[in-house]
């Protein structure tokens, strides 16, 4: 009978786990134990790692409390060894709920070498985005249910959370200086072969395009006036000077005018017909000459407006 018994726990404790009828988190706790145990033994790994992990990367608790002492540590310029980080868990308070000095010594001596310890990072960062999404969609998905919650309004916090959520887990790489010299020689060789030293795109207006040598990548303008100063017109001029005279391509967002409103404004730059005329439709006949030799540059264009009315950040990002 006992034998028996026996026999029957075992057969229970080899039965695999069901995952049919459940998901797990995802998680890679060896690779955590790796990355933790090459932290304590390589000086020099948290540089490596610091950009990409965070302590809420690890999934286990305890690992999350190793990881927030060996940061604190580096920091502070302290050593990261074993003794060090017993010691600091010690002062934080979580020594003993980690596991002791005894789980630190196992974490070290699973470990033979720190060489892989950038990959095991970036696996540990992959699950944690994935735990991450996992909740955003939950909470998404949980007041979506709620007939109390304004769809539009849950669009955008979901659009909101989802950005927030890409920005925190970018990385960007550090390079070396002469990365950005060889850049700045190749702009000062295109500005030097180019008339009037531009090396961005050419708003038209010559001696806004002396200050700034051209709207240049990654640039942020910014048109500030009071309410009916010209914001709208002068920004039409320089969507017409960039599509129609030098054929680069523009977006157009207008929360106030819509796709009529400024495809006339456009038609009286390019045609040089007063708006009143573009309204009414009383041209003379020189100006309808105008008119019907210059439409074309508009059709040919590369402009695209969106006159979605009330357009939110988030939707315009999207």
């Amino acid at each position: 009978m006992a034998e028996s018994t026996s026999k029957s726990r075992k057969t229970k404790a080899m039965t695999p786990i069901n995952n049919a009828y459940g998901h797990l988190q995802p998680q890679a706790l060896d690779v955590e134990k790796a990355v933790l145990g090459a932290l304590m033994m390589d000086k020099d790994a948290y540089a490596v790692v610091c950009e990409i992990l965070r302590p809420e990367s690890f999934y286990d608790p305890r690992h999350q409390s190793i990881y927030a002492a060996i940061a604190t540590l580096s920091m502070d310029q302290h050593p990261i060894d074993m003794l060090t980080v017993a010691e600091q868990l010690e002062k934080d308070g979580e020594l003993e709920n980690v596991g002791g000095p005894v789980y630190l010594t196992e974490l070290t001596s699973d470990v033979a070498s720190s060489a892989h310890v950038e990959y095991h990072a970036k696996i540990l960062s992959q699950k944690h985005l994935a735990r991450e999404l996992i909740s955003f969609s939950s909470r998404i998905e949980t007041k979506a249910f709620d007939e109390t919650v304004d769809i539009n309004d849950l669009m955008q916090e979901a659009e909101q959370d989802l950005f927030g959520l890409s920005q925190a887990n970018m990385k960007s790489d550090y390079s070396h200086i002469s990365t950005a010299l060889m850049e700045s020689e190749e702009a000062i060789k295109k500005a030097a072969e180019s008339k009037g030293g531009i090396t961005g795109l050419a708003s038209g207006f010559h001696k806004l395009d002396d200050v700034t040598a051209g709207w240049q990548p990654s640039d942020l303008i910014i048109l500030a006036g009071r309410p009916a100063m010209g914001k709208t017109s002068f920004a039409l001029s320089l969507c017409k000077n960039i599509s129609v005279d030098y054929n680069e391509p523009v977006a157009f967002f207008s929360l106030e005018m819509s796709k009529k409103q400024l495809a006339d404004r456009l038609l009286s730059q390019v045609c040089e017909i007063t708006g009143h005329k573009i309204l009414t439709g009383q041209l003379d006949k020189l100006e309808w000459e105008r008119f019907d030799k210059h439409i074309g540059r508009l059709f040919n264009a590369p402009i695209y407006v969106d006159d979605t009315p009330g357009l939110s950040i988030f939707e315009l990002r999207t």
